[in-house]
């Protein structure tokens, strides 16, 4: 798939927001600038958020709560995180009993940790767009008509 535009990004994030649910781990990888965040950022407005969501960067997780979305939300950023024995500290495990992960730099756990989730690869094109390939999970093959 080829999101040619900012625009095309957050209607990707639009369309996943309806296929999600508590329990599911999205993984978005890519290089800084990619679009992770703009997926995010669409899917997230359209569970409701108001205004632009801020990039996880610092904070490392960012919750979103009922009412402000249709479910929980954590949207987590692991750039930052050198050790994946330093994610435990952030109980992303039990998080996701009752809410979506959205995972950006999944990669910092291994790709073993979220053997289940719908994992993005995002990859710049010389000219600027964005190239998007899918590895899907057996949980999310009925779901995913996007291709």
């Amino acid at each position: 798939m080829t999101l040619a535009s900012l625009e095309e990004a957050l209607a990707l994030g639009e369309r996943l927001a309806a296929l999600v649910g508590p329990g599911d781990v999205i993984a978005l990888s890519g290089p800084l600038g990619a679009g992770k965040t703009s997926i995010a950022r669409g899917l997230l407005a359209a569970l409701g958020l108001e205004g632009e969501a801020p990039s996880p960067s610092f904070a490392i997780v960012q919750p979103y709560d009922p009412p402000e979305v249709r479910l929980p939300v954590l949207h987590v950023d692991l750039y930052r995180i050198e050790d994946p024995d330093e994610a435990e500290e952030l109980g992303l495990d039990d998080a996701r009993i009752d809410s979506l992960l959205l995972v950006e730099w999944p990669e910092r756990l291994g790709e073993d940790y979220w053997h289940d989730a719908l994992w993005l690869t995002l990859d710049v094109a010389a000219d600027g767009t964005r190239r998007l390939t899918a590895r899907v999970p057996s949980a999310w093959e009925a779901r995913w008509p996007l291709t």
